[in-house]
């Protein structure tokens, strides 16, 4: 019946070791109030200064949304009351953002989008303000550092859709190494716009909803809004233009304020700094920022290494990991493994063994390029595994002992003589043993197969195989130990009467 219209527009801090237009230290965390000064404290008489870094990273993302950036770009002073920044205006870009009309391709849980990118604007964030019962106070750390805002189209129209836009910008933004997407440091937040209308009629009256600091809330307080305003046309109200809270105790939008329009900010141009025209060399350094985006590499990951869509994905989540997969996936061909069959054991060791040692040493993957187990010590160990120069059980062993101890898993695997047993002679040695041992086994099997019990034979021949596998320290060839043990097993062929001697 009613048709839904969401933009978004997603606030990134861009990792400048200092803020925007001042020479302050830019980083979470700190005691507040502690990187402060006149600048940022907006006293009378002081100069901004442009941080050409933050410029630079702004730029950037803007590419890689596929924005076209300006010949020339400036900054506009946003006029609203602000308790949070003492100067009571915010330096912002309005009439020439440094990026516009690009766009972001979403994919993944059955949707395929194509998301606009209005435009992409560098601006200073505001301090931070903490409320405790009746008193609230104010940290002004937070205030000037280097904030890119990432304006869409409205063209979502779920609470899903808006969710995996998220999801998706923070990979590309962490990819690209200026942001790192901490949504609960506050360091990647999203505010959402949502309208709805009866179908064909365009977009309704705007509701803006605020405090969404994960991608869930982006998801749940949309599903709310999109039900709430429903309800609303249903009975015969209107939808009211203004801004709303999402309330994650109760699930549930609340009313802020009613929204004002863009001239309520009263914008004029920033006295204090000149336009900015980019040349050859900066949009060069723009040009060097850019890196294969997930979805891209996600792609090549199928075509290329023969990974099914959910494991490629997976290992495209960071790029560091996916960094350290390509890697190791090159150094096992050197070890001998075909392209397709590395890539796929070294893919299900990096999400299994890999991801629950990077989770015992608090390591995320974002840090696996500095773990102990480089690259190329897990492609040689896994190739080791394939090759079967050594079982499977004593391998993990290796790993393990790898990772706690900073070793190459090779030289452990020689250490306590892991190498695959090979000799024929000594195989076949254990297997007597071990048929001694289990003779009772060893009936049944007969008696199994002589009765045609296929099953059953399988089931304990591999029994005996395990066996001699423990007898051996787990070092026995499987295949060879199973042809000595099917050797024992077949009674011997009847010899064909020998005709008289004459």
């Amino acid at each position: 019946m009613y048709q839904s219209f969401i933009g978004l527009e997603v606030h990134i801090h861009l990792l400048t070791k200092t803020k925007v237009f001042c020479g302050c230290r830019s980083a979470f965390g700190d005691e507040p109030n502690t990187n402060i000064c006149p600048v940022c404290m907006g006293y009378p008489g002081v100069l901004p200064s442009l941080n050409a870094e933050a410029l630079r990273m702004g730029c950037v993302v803007a590419a890689a949304l596929n924005c076209a950036i300006p010949e020339r770009t400036w900054f506009e002073r946003k006029q609203y009351f602000y308790p949070d920044m003492p100067k009571n205006y915010q330096i912002s870009q309005f009439a020439s953002p440094l990026g516009r009309d690009g766009y972001l391709d979403i994919e993944g849980r059955g949707i395929q989008k194509q998301v606009r990118i209005k435009e992409c604007h560098l601006e200073e964030d505001a301090g931070k303000m903490i409320h405790t019962g009746a008193a609230s106070l104010l940290d002004y750390n937070r205030a000037g550092m280097a904030l890119l805002e990432i304006v869409t189209e409205p063209d979502m129209e779920t609470g899903e859709e808006a969710e995996l836009f998220i999801q998706q910008l923070r990979r590309l933004v962490r990819y690209l190494g200026v942001c790192d997407g901490n949504m609960e440091e506050g360091s990647l937040r999203a505010d959402a716009n949502v309208s709805i209308n009866r179908a064909g009629r365009g977009l309704g009256n705007k509701v803006e909803i605020k405090n969404l600091n994960s991608s869930r809330f982006v998801r749940l307080g949309l599903t709310y809004e999109i039900l709430r305003q429903s309800a609303l046309l249903d009975a015969g109200k209107p939808v009211v233009q203004e801004t709303r809270l999402w309330n994650q105790n109760r699930d549930q939008t609340e009313q802020m304020r009613v929204k004002e329009n863009a001239h309520d900010y009263r914008y004029f141009p920033e006295p204090d700094l000149p336009v900015f025209a980019p040349d050859p060399a900066f949009l060069n350094a723009v040009k060097a920022g850019l890196v294969e985006l997930p979805l891209p590499r996600t792609g090549r990951f199928e075509r290329d290494y023969g990974l099914g869509a959910e494991t490629a994905e997976a290992l495209c989540d960071e790029k560091a990991l996916a960094d350290y997969f390509e890697e190791a996936a090159a150094l096992a061909e050197t070890f001998g493994l075909s392209r397709a069959d590395g890539a796929a054991r070294l893919a299900n060791w990096l999400l299994t063994d890999m991801k629950r040692a990077l989770s015992r040493a608090g390591v995320s993957p974002a840090g696996i390029g500095s773990f102990t187990l480089t690259a190329r010590r897990l492609a040689s160990l896994v190739s080791l595994v394939a090759l079967e120069r050594v079982s499977m059980k004593n391998g993990k062993q290796a790993f393990e002992e790898a990772v706690r101890d900073d070793r190459d898993p090779e030289s452990i695997i020689k250490e306590r003589g892991w190498e695959r047993l090979t000799d024929s002679d000594l195989i076949g040695e254990a297997v007597r043993k071990v048929a001694d041992a289990e003779a009772r086994t060893v009936d049944l099997v007969k008696a199994a197969r002589a009765a045609g019990n296929r099953k059953r034979e399988r089931s304990l021949t591999a029994y005996l195989v395990g066996k001699v596998l423990e007898a051996t320290g787990g070092r026995a060839d499987p295949k060879i130990a199973g042809a000595h043990l099917n050797a024992l097993l077949t009674p011997p062929s009847p010899q064909p009467p020998q005709p008289p001697a004459v």
